[in-house]
């Protein structure tokens, strides 16, 4: 299945980690992935889960990816065995900078160092630009992760762009968000773009 530019590549060889063997096409696959994400996501934000779970606890952020991704690959809330990849630290590397990551975040809340929303993004872009932890749904993953983050702390979801914009499929938005993710991995450290594109 090809794969959208900025998108983690599906092989013949991925293929035969999916569940659901009626997907034939890419366009099957984003919609039966939407299909479980959009459950994930309701569990995710409903008040009893946000009240037991901490965004920042290393199991819960597996068990997130787990729940989006669990009907559709075998390695759901696993982190991957292998490099090849164009984006992410070396396989090897994501058992230390994990904790790392999440220490970090822990660091920023408890010492107000940024805003919610600045640490909620910045937490989305190591774990999707610098760390890539899972084979796919790294993006969606990382966005559900950072709106968990966001209304645990009292701060509305994120739009991720304006409504109705796609950042799955190729798109104007996909690229916006794209441009700003490398904005932030650029010499100057600019934030600014993600994080206008977050509340957009």
């Amino acid at each position: 299945m090809s794969a959208t530019p900025g998108a983690t590549p599906i092989s013949l060889e991925d293929t035969n980690d999916l569940l659901p063997k009626h997907i034939a096409t890419r366009q099957d696959l984003n919609e039966w992935e939407r299909a479980n994400i959009l459950k994930a996501r309701e569990w995710a934000l409903s008040p009893r889960v946000l009240r037991r779970w901490d965004p920042t606890d290393e199991r819960y952020l597996r068990m997130l990816h787990q729940r989006m991704f669990g009907e559709t690959w075998r390695w759901a809330g696993k982190f991957r065995v292998k490099d090849g990849q164009n984006i992410g630290c070396p396989f090897v590397e994501i058992s230390q900078r994990i904790p790392q990551l999440i220490g970090s975040v822990r660091y920023w809340i408890g010492h107000t160092t940024y805003s919610i929303d600045e640490i909620a993004v910045r937490f989305h872009h190591r774990l999707v630009g610098q760390i890539h932890a899972f084979p796919n749904g790294n993006g969606r993953h990382a966005r559900l992760l950072a709106d968990v983050l966001a209304v645990k702390h009292g701060r509305p979801v994120f739009t991720w762009g304006p409504p109705g914009g796609d950042l799955v499929d190729e798109s104007e938005v996909r690229r916006t968000y794209l441009e700003a993710l490398r904005a932030l991995d650029a010499d100057d450290r600019n934030i600014q773009p993600l994080l206008a594109f977050a509340r957009s």
